[in-house]
């Protein structure tokens, strides 16, 4: 599934989230939410093609964060103090689930996990390598870049969040569950891109991003359930109600499927975006209705959408 690619990560020596230092026993340790430590020789890595840019600093392997199954159990390596409110938020993360039956299969969706990154980083280097007609060559690195903004992205929850959906088909017998798609959700500022992609998306407001569906998979309605467990989640997450997206004016079957979920256009980008080599594309925006009950989000079957 096409999809607009926003990926954008720098080390910025005066953080937005100023850290909190104090001197605490180990049995009144407070939690704290793990963020990747700087690189000594951060190395900033740029790649332009169409509308992708991406800004990756290399890691060495030694300062990865190691993979855990849990939100709270992250090494406190190097942490922030969490409000009453971000703990809140983060076991609403959590628990977040999301399903969906088909006829042939069903689908779940939740936030990703630690031990997650490295399928769902092969997953978008593999769909960003297809549209930016790369060679199969280049998945590899990719893939490695990919991973490392993830790593970065996962440790600014609850204020983003990276959802995975898994599909297991039921075809003239039982098949194993797969991953079948993965989408980022932002829910203000402090989740947000840097630099997102033009026309730009008020910062605060919460925003859509790098959808990919695998490719076997597509035509089946999980891009479209995929949006909605986006929806479902920004409902219990966020107060705002204007969720934003961009799509490029020349995927089709995406714009029909925002279309068809309730999107406007907002803004397109000039014309002269293409002499920066960028594909020109639309800022969408949806109002998402005041529910007492977030599952009722949940609008007309996927095989009214188009079945992306």
């Amino acid at each position: 599934m096409a999809a607009t690619v926003s990926l954008s990560s720098t080390f910025d020596t005066h953080p937005h989230h100023p850290h909190h230092h104090a001197h605490f026993k180990p049995h009144h340790a407070p939690y704290f939410n793990t963020l990747p430590p700087k690189p000594k020789h951060p190395l900033p890595l740029q790649l332009k093609s169409g509308c992708y840019r991406l800004v990756l600093p290399l890691f060495s392997s030694s300062d990865s964060p190691s993979s855990t199954s849990s939100f709270f159990q992250d090494p406190l390596r190097t942490g922030r103090f969490l409000t009453n409110e971000e703990l809140e938020k983060l076991r609403i993360l959590e628990n977040f689930r999301y399903s969906h039956e088909f006829e042939f299969g069903s689908m779940w969706v939740r936030v990703m996990r630690a031990e997650e990154i490295d399928i769902t980083a092969n997953l978008l280097a593999e769909s960003f390598a297809e549209s930016l007609l790369l060679p199969i060559a280049y998945v590899k690195l990719l893939a490695y870049l990919v991973k490392q903004y993830l790593i970065e992205k996962r440790a600014l929850m609850p204020h983003t969040a990276t959802l995975v959906g898994f599909y297991k088909g039921v075809d003239g017998g039982e098949e194993e569950e797969q991953l079948a798609g993965t989408v980022e959700v932002s829910f203000n500022k402090r989740g947000a891109n840097a630099s997102p992609p033009t026309p730009t998306p008020p910062k605060n407001s919460p925003y859509i991003c790098n959808m990919t569906v695998r490719e076997p998979l597509r035509r089946r309605g999980i891009g479209w359930n995929l949006l909605k467990a986006s929806e479902e989640l920004i409902s219990q997450m966020s107060l705002m109600r204007d969720v934003y997206l961009h799509c490029r004016m020349i995927d089709v079957a995406p714009f029909n499927m925002y279309t068809k979920a309730g999107y406007k256009i907002v803004k397109t980008d000039s014309i002269l975006i293409l002499l920066a080599l960028q594909r020109r594309k639309h800022l969408m925006c949806k109002k998402l209705p005041v529910l007492d009950n977030p599952s009722e989000i949940y609008l007309s079957g996927p095989d009214e959408a188009l079945h992306e």
